[in-house]
């Protein structure tokens, strides 16, 4: 008797739970159903904007592309916020107002996945070369998703009250795009959001799983520039010199020891010198050496220390070698990505509902950049949380042949995109359900 118990326990816990909770169950797999009716559409629409990327400040035709989808749902849609922004608003009873936020530009890469639908755009970078156009940050399928995501919603009015705020961001990838709405008066021009969501491609999270955490999930992002200078000269004669070269490797190393002795090991920073040039001939002794570099922190105390370092170790090592003091810029980059804990609490729910809990994974914080949290910082509890986008059986083979995934801003990234819009529209979607719940 015990062991036919238990043969028939998962089914009547399966029974019990359908029972009590019915509408959920068959509301779940109506948005299934209607996800994957809507799926050879949707595939459409990504193919048309991977094969029509634009770089930032340059998003005329996507914005006009995805203006006509939101129009096309109902929506009533503003152009030009901040530049080439968007925003899309369905009003639908009393209620909270939701944004949910996509956005716009690609990178100035060439694409080299070979793909039948691969981009063939060029553009002209800042420096006057040629480069390819590329969507390999994903954000054609953060497009697509929420093309879907608003079809949906609008279609199904009677599922949720309040206003849905749909946002179409340009300038991601040069962390200005949010601050430039926000300038432009996005919350005061429209309503302010009660809540704001947005996904995120993660090359490393398999498909059919998201991944999210609350508190701190991106990094300050800042750039800075530093020209030693020096007095030139042969060089034969180094004696007569002010050598910047050699300057600018003691300040190398030195600001190598700011995350190591200077900041806690309980605090995560990074300083990074990606860039030098100085010089033009092998006997020739320059007059100056220019660094470029990239800090990465997370709390505005840990930012401001590091900051400070640079500058402080940048002046001394002028000074140790009797040298004009350098030219120090700094170029503010994206502050900190912090998700509201109270709101990843009822979207990690939410999620684990619609996709079961094995599906839904802790997000480790990393160093990369994100200006949607500029949308935090204006006062709006903010949700990033990351759609896994590579197939399993694709990770899988990457790891028997000993290679490393493409990352994002690879040349050979590609997303498993149908397998991502099931998971993506779905979560979306009942998140946005559940702080929206119906009069």
């Amino acid at each position: 008797m015990a062991s036919q118990l238990r043969k028939r326990l998962p089914i009547f816990l399966a029974v019990l739970v359908t029972g009590l909770f019915p509408a959920l169950a068959d509301d779940n797999a109506k948005t299934k159903q209607w996800i994957r009716a809507k799926l050879p559409n949707l595939m459409d629409v990504y193919y048309h904007l991977h094969m029509h990327p634009e770089v930032s400040y340059q998003e005329v035709e996507t914005a006009k592309y995805l203006a006509k989808a939101w129009r096309d749902a109902g929506y009533r849609v503003t152009e030009g916020v901040g530049g080439h922004g968007l925003v899309g608003l369905l009003e639908n009873g009393a209620g909270p107002t939701v944004m949910l936020r996509t956005d716009l530009d690609a990178l100035p890469v060439t694409e080299a996945t070979n793909l039948p639908f691969a981009s063939k755009q060029t553009v002209l970078t800042d420096s006057g070369a040629s480069s390819g156009v590329m969507h390999a940050c994903g954000h054609d399928v953060h497009m697509t998703n929420l093309i879907g995501v608003a079809q949906y919603l609008s279609a199904h009015r009677e599922a949720w009250s309040g206003t849905l705020m749909l946002i179409g961001q340009p300038a991601e990838e040069r962390g200005a795009g949010a601050k430039a709405m926000l300038a432009d008066g996005l919350f005061e021009r429209f309503p302010k959001p009660d809540f704001a969501l947005a996904l995120h491609c993660e090359s490393a999270t398999p498909t059919g799983k998201v991944a999210l955490s609350p508190g701190y999930s991106l990094a300050n992002v800042d750039s800075v520039d530093i020209v030693v200078k020096g007095q030139g000269g042969h060089g034969s004669a180094p004696e007569s010199t002010i050598d910047p070269i050699v300057q600018a490797a003691d300040l190398i190393m030195s600001l190598q020891t700011i995350v190591s002795r200077e900041v806690k090991p309980s605090e995560p920073a990074v300083v990074t010198v990606g860039s030098i040039h100085g010089g033009t001939k092998h006997n020739i002794i320059g007059d100056s050496c220019h660094l470029q570099l990239t800090i990465r922190s997370y709390t505005d105390e840990v930012r401001q220390q590091v900051l400070a370092a640079i500058k402080r170790k940048a002046i001394a090592v002028a000074q140790a070698y009797d040298a004009p003091a350098p030219e120090i810029t700094l170029s503010e980059g994206t502050p900190a990505l912090k998700n509201d804990a109270q709101l990843t609490a009822k979207v990690a729910a939410s999620f684990r509902r619609a996709l079961g809990k094995e599906n839904v994974l802790p997000m480790p914080p990393v160093m990369g950049g994100e200006d949607f949290s500029q949308f935090g910082l204006a006062g709006v509890p903010i949700v990033m949380y990351r759609l896994g986008v590579v197939s399993q059986q694709r990770l899988d083979r990457y790891e028997s042949l000993g290679q490393v995934p493409p990352t994002l801003h690879s040349p050979t990234f590609y997303p498993d995109a149908s397998q991502a819009f099931e998971v993506g529209l779905l979560s979306m979607i009942s998140a946005t359900l559940d702080l929206m719940p119906a009069k």
